[in-house]
């Protein structure tokens, strides 16, 4: 099912995140997971692309596993930073193949020589936003920055890029994580005032070790409330009483966005049943 037909039977969406293996070897571990988050029932999950597309075949693999084999409507990343026109043309038709009709269009990261590189390539994600949409078949979502895009000269210039690509034809956007619920609050105020309609997940990463939520901060700068750099020093050196605390504010994190109407919870499970199943148990759906 397209995700814009779940939103018209739901008030509220509740999504996981995974991503495949680098290599086959580890499929096997990868596949368990995908198939013990898919038995919690999310109304979607959505399947990532790897740097320079670099496991893109396991994207595949692994939507089409959720789609015809685990009856869970799939989303598949999609970036074309790295990837030429042709061979996003091949992908869509792989993936139409597939039965998987949602794309999560994405620039992804840049190469080292992007600007020297040589073919035919996208350079915004909203390029690929109209090409999906000009292919048909597929429902198009796409990411947003409550705080902001790294590289962008502040969130107002940043909407202004959200809104190419909502007008390109992106029907639902995807937050980047964020643990400060009223950062969220006013960013939807925001976009709403620039003519921004489209339904919007919010994507949540729990806490559950020091090293991640420090890398975090480190690539993007994402503002921490006082509640959370509280038990990050208080539980620095205790990794199962900061995964407990980390775990507890992202349920209290997700009730109030649900209390507050939010279209949907995109959960970022980092493959961990375990961060599923603990959020899932306190707070079972919007």
């Amino acid at each position: 099912m397209r995700i814009t037909e779940k939103l018209t039977v739901k008030k509220q969406l509740i999504s996981f995140e995974v991503f495949p293996p680098k290599t086959d070897s580890a499929f096997d571990s990868i596949e368990r997971s995908v198939r013990e988050l898919a038995a919690f029932n999310p109304d979607f999950m959505s399947v990532t692309y790897g740097a320079g597309g670099g496991t893109s075949k396991y994207t595949v693999k692994i939507a089409s596993l959720l789609k015809n084999k685990l009856d869970t409507t799939a989303l598949a990343h999609l970036t074309c930073a790295s990837t030429t026109k042709a061979d996003i043309t091949r992908m869509l038709d792989t993936l139409k193949s597939e039965n998987i009709d949602n794309i999560l269009a994405l620039r992804g990261d840049l190469p080292e020589n992007f600007s020297e590189r040589q073919g035919d390539y996208y350079t915004y994600a909203s390029e690929l936003v109209s090409e999906i949409k000009n292919y048909g078949y597929f429902d198009v979502g796409a990411a947003c920055y409550p705080e902001g895009h790294p590289e962008s000269n502040g969130l107002d210039e940043d909407i202004s890029h959200l809104k190419i690509k909502t007008d390109c034809g992106a029907d639902f956007l995807i937050t980047q994580l964020f643990y400060d619920n009223e950062v969220f609050f006013s960013f939807m105020d925001k976009i709403r005032g620039r003519g921004i309609s489209v339904p919007v997940f919010a994507g949540i990463m729990p806490i559950t070790n020091i090293k991640q939520i420090d890398r975090i901060i480190s690539l993007s700068g994402t503002k921490l409330p006082a509640e959370v750099t509280a038990f990050l020093s208080k539980y620095r050196d205790n990794p199962e009483d900061l995964k407990k605390a980390g775990l507890d504010f992202a349920v209290k994190q997700i009730s109030e966005l649900c209390e507050n109407s939010v279209e949907g919870v995109h959960i970022y499970t980092m493959n961990k049943p375990e961060v599923a199943e603990t959020i899932l148990r306190q707070f079972p759906r919007c």
